[in-house]
């Protein structure tokens, strides 16, 4: 039985499980066998695959959209043996699936717990009971864990009521998410450990204090007694103590509050279902000997990381982001998605900053308002709107923190002020020691070898950063409200120590991935200084390279974004020609290349070149880079003539100025012999990108992504010339070392990918085809967008594998729409776009429309003959495929004449064994056959089987 609930329905699902193991079935619940650290898909499927039902609690919760769609509904009802609903509250306003709607199902609410453990078991078991005797549920290899700590049965929620000593305030009614934790923190009490203590600890405002509420209301019919103690101020724990006692009875007359604690700790060895929650305590040196033992549990919210050193802990982080995008959905409902995103991501998913930031916004101020106040002055916004439950907004309760930090250790609040000035990410503790010697607002001690650790260790103990053993991170709300309250003159020094501090970190070569996780961790740092590295040289080089980081790496998007804000505050600062201003409006060009906007990138990319060719001159290696770039621009948009000029005259260029070798001269080299493929010159591109490669080898190395690049392209080159074989051998062995070198997701191991699809494809392996095409289409349209090129051609590629398959109509759905965005992106003429009108143009004629497919084939023979030329092998192609549906229409005469022309061309271009040459040559001796000329076609007749729709692999 696996046992299927919404989090907040825990306390429902352990009393469920409990009874289900004590009449002798195997139930799965996740919060007795799952462990922190699982991969909960794995479990959950694992689960299911195992079990022969599903006993599933229906509650409100339990419908709420965010949890489940009709689709995994059907999905779940489809696989399981038995789906057993049991409803444990009143369904008011529940959006239950249709196809639940009509299943019969047992309610458990309202009734008293007899009664609901008779009614649990008759939904399982059927009115006549079990038809065998239940399994002793004392035998001695039991199937999982104890269901619970101490032996003791879970109560049923709904008739256990509220615990008799109780002291919580009201339960926080905008409390989301969280389940996970929750689940842990449940997980953890139930550890089967006598006097179970687990800590919550983490940054202030983090939300520690409310989960320790939500838990106590989730879970409190468990319980007799719960107890909330604000710890705070440890001496007064003893006062506390007295309290609880007294309200238990145990409490003597005239005793002193250290003999009532004695007392109370003491009743606590020997009673039940217990749970004390110690709220905010920070230091567990103050706690020794004041923590309980007995069966029941502890729960401890605090700053202080130092509580994980003896009991076990939980470190809070912010919310994830679909939690943060739930509350403030919750709490604005008109808020767009856009704007919450916006709203989240300014506030860094900090809970208590999301609440006041919903209280403020609820008040009457409007979201834009309010982040342009963020910006502004950070600190004013964070100390309004203190929501119900929490004493002090993030602003004041910064400012508390810092005041006691710059009292009791005002090293570490040096530290601290130095961290608010660096990025929102970790900052590994190593930048600090290499740049010690350099800083000027921290006085370090020459024999201080514990320094920076000894005073990070205090700003993680006070709640104001999170510090494991290499890295540090301050939130980015704490680092503005530590900026604000900074002088200008201590800001002023400040910068000029995180200058120092980056200007020290020495990554490496950013278009090698061995260096990408050392710019990783800086690219954020300097993004964070841009206006301070207007004024400081090194750092303006180094985030040009972090751009260029950016964009080999994948993140085109984030790189954009960047160069874009360098450059126009470079331009304003150090004017329009500026060697770095140029560098950054360079760099803006190649991000829009990299996201696929071609024709933006070709105006950047223009007027860089006109600019450095005027400074720099025709032969500078900046204006040959500017030249290289912009050549390949052309290439993208199909301006493959243009493309071509441009590329061998940068070529001639940088073999003289930099010599055959040199990484620009082979990338040079590596664009034309592209080039030369996408003109139909397949024979000089194989020879071109053979050298390239080899130089490359011996030059960068096998796994270098230049290497990889043109082991790639060789590749494709192999398949246009019908290798398919040897293009697959090598396609493979690419793809298995981008995945390696730069990870399953990344533009060109996506390439890879698609090519690979094609090639099995090409091969006549069309299901596994159609599998990997899937595979690449979905990570395309997540990682580069819908309208991406990259996108579209796999898009464009999985549509031709349908059709391969006889699936005319959805490959005929899939060509429409990639048509029509290639044309709106490409443009009409653009040779993607044309090759998606030839595919939905052979597309038609195979469902019959052979005189829509005609009008088609006509068109793109048109257009592709005026930008190909008439021997392009696209021409070719499209040739055949217009002769091919004449011949459908009976128009005999005029397809022999196209197919004649057409072997006649590729015989001279492609040569008499190009797989090409023999399909065209086949499809001749059918036209000429069906012409009543059989006797030609005897001549002509060639060996195996018509050729299916070609799938020319597009090359980079």
């Amino acid at each position: 039985m696996f046992v299927s609930y919404a989090g907040q329905d825990g306390a429902w699902a352990e009393w469920v499980a409990w009874h289900l193991r004590e009449a002798g079935h195997r139930a799965v619940l996740d919060v007795w066998e799952w462990r922190a650290g699982d991969d909960f898909v794995e479990r959950m499927n694992d689960a299911l695959a195992r079990a022969t039902a599903m006993v599933a609690l229906f509650s409100n919760s339990y419908f709420d959209r965010e949890r489940w769609t009709t689709e995994e509904w059907k999905s779940v009802v489809a696989r399981r043996e038995r789906l057993i609903p049991v409803t444990i509250e009143p369904l008011t306003g529940a959006d239950v699936p249709p196809i639940l709607a009509g299943i019969i199902r047992k309610d458990l609410y309202g009734l008293d717990e007899p009664t609901a453990k008779a009614a649990l078991l008759d939904a399982v078991s059927g009115p006549t009971g079990p038809l065998s005797a239940p399994a002793f549920p004392g035998r001695s290899t039991p199937d999982g864990p104890a269901p619970a700590s101490d032996g003791r049965r879970p109560r049923l929620p709904s008739s256990a009521g509220m615990p008799q000593v109780w002291n919580v305030r009201g339960r926080n009614p905008h409390f989301t998410g969280r389940e996970d934790l929750l689940t842990q923190v449940r997980e953890g009490l139930l550890g089967g450990r006598q006097a179970v203590i687990q800590a919550l600890h983490g940054l202030g405002g983090i939300g520690k204090t409310q989960i320790a509420l939500e838990y106590a209301h989730r879970f409190a019919s468990q319980y007799d007694t719960v107890w909330w103690i604000d710890a705070e101020q440890a001496d007064q724990i003893p006062v506390h103590y007295t309290e609880l006692a007294v309200r238990l009875g145990i409490a003597k007359t005239d005793a002193g509050a250290d003999h009532t604690t004695r007392i109370l700790l003491d009743d606590l060895r020997t009673r039940e279902r217990w749970l004390l929650i110690l709220d905010n305590a920070d230091d567990p040196r103050d706690f020794d000997g004041l923590l309980p033992v007995g069966p029941g549990h502890v729960m401890i919210t605090s700053r202080n990381p130092d509580w994980n050193n003896i009991v076990h802990s939980l470190n809070l982080g912010v919310f994830s982001r679909a939690d943060s995008l739930a509350y403030l959905s919750a709490r604005m409902p008109g808020l767009s998605l856009q704007q919450a995103e916006a709203l989240a991501d300014d506030l860094g998913d900090l809970p208590l900053a999301l609440a006041q930031a919903a209280g403020v916004v609820c008040s009457g101020m409007t979201v834009d308002r309010y982040r342009q106040l963020l910006t502004d002055r950070t600190a004013s916004p964070l100390a309004n709107g203190l929501p119900p439950g929490y004493t002090a907004s993030l602003a004041a309760a910064v400012d508390i923190a810092t005041t006691r930090l710059a009292a009791d250790h005002p090293d570490a609040a040096a530290l601290l002020r130095l961290g608010a000035f660096l990025g929102p990410d970790p900052v590994p503790t190593a930048w600090l020691e290499n740049a010690r010697d350099h800083l000027a607002t921290i006085a370090v001690e020459p024999n201080d070898f514990m320094w920076p650790q000894a005073a990070l260790q205090h700003l993680a103990r006070y709640g104001l950063a999170r510090v494991d053993h290499e890295t540090f991170q301050i939130h980015r709300l704490t680092q503005a409200i530590l900026r604000d309250h900074t002088i200008e003159v201590d800001t002023i020094a400040v910068e000029e120590d995180v200058t120092a501090i980056l200007s020290a970190v020495a990554p490496g070569d950013p278009n090698t991935p061995a260096s990408w996780a050392q710019w990783a961790a800086l690219a954020s740092h300097l993004a964070a200084r841009q206006h301070t590295a207007t004024h400081h040289p090194h750092l303006r080089s180094t985030l040009l390279q972090a751009s260029a980081y950016l964009n080999q790496s994948g993140q085109s998007r984030a790189a954009h974004d960047l160069t874009t804000s360098l450059h126009r505050t470079w331009a304003s600062a150090l004017g329009e020609d500026h060697a770095d201003t140029l560098d950054a409006a360079f760099h803006v060009a190649t991000s829009l290349a990299y996201r696929g906007l071609y024709a933006e990138a070709r105006r950047g990319h223009e007027q860089v070149l006109e600019r450095r060719r005027h400074i720099l001159g025709e032969d500078h290696p900046d204006t040959l880079h500017s030249a290289n770039n912009l050549s390949s621009t052309l290439s993208s948009l199909g301006e493959h003539v243009e493309g071509r000029r441009m590329d061998e005259d940068v070529l001639e260029r940088r073999r003289r100025v930099l010599g055959e070798d040199h990484p620009d001269t082979l990338c040079s080299a590596q664009n034309l012999a592209v080039t030369l493929g996408h003109l139909g010159e397949d024979v000089a591109a194989r020879r071109m990108s053979e050298d390239v490669l080899e130089r490359r080898r011996r030059v960068l190395g096998e796994d270098h992504p230049d290497t990889l690049h043109s082991a790639q392209n060789l590749a494709n080159i192999l398949s246009a010339l019908g290798e398919h074989v040897e293009g697959r051998r090598m396609c493979v062995d690419v793809l298995e070392r981008r995945r390696r070198v730069l990870g399953e997701d990344h533009p060109d191991t996506l390439r890879s990918a698609q090519s690979l699809a094609n090639f099995v494809s090409e091969l006549g392996e069309h299901v596994e085809g159609r599998r990997m095409c899937v595979d690449v289409l979905d990570r395309c349209r997540r990682v580069l967008g819908e309208d991406h090129p990259d996108t579209l051609h796999s898009a464009h590629s999985l549509a031709i594998t349908l059709c391969n398959l006889g699936e005319h109509v959805e490959g005929r759905r899939m060509s429409e729409d990639v048509l029509d965005r290639c044309r709106r992106i490409l443009g009409e003429d653009h040779p993607e776009t044309l090759r998606s009108a030839q595919s939905l143009a052979i597309t038609l004629c195979n469902l019959g429309e052979h005189v829509e497919g005609r009008r088609m084939s006509e068109d793109v023979l048109e257009r592709r003959r005026r930008v190909l030329g008439e021997d392009h092998p696209d021409t070719l192609y499209s040739v055949q495929s217009l002769a091919i549906t004449l011949g459908r229409l009976g128009e005999h005469a005029k397809s022999t004449r196209l197919l004649r022309d057409a072997r006649v061309r590729s015989r001279r271009t492609l040569g008499n064994d190009h797989p090409f040459t023999e399909a065209v040559t086949h499809d001749l001796a059918q036209a000429l056959t069906a012409a009543g000329r059989p006797f030609e076609a005897a001549k002509l007749r060639a060996s195996g089987k018509p050729k299916q729709q070609r799938m020319r692999g597009k090359r980079r």
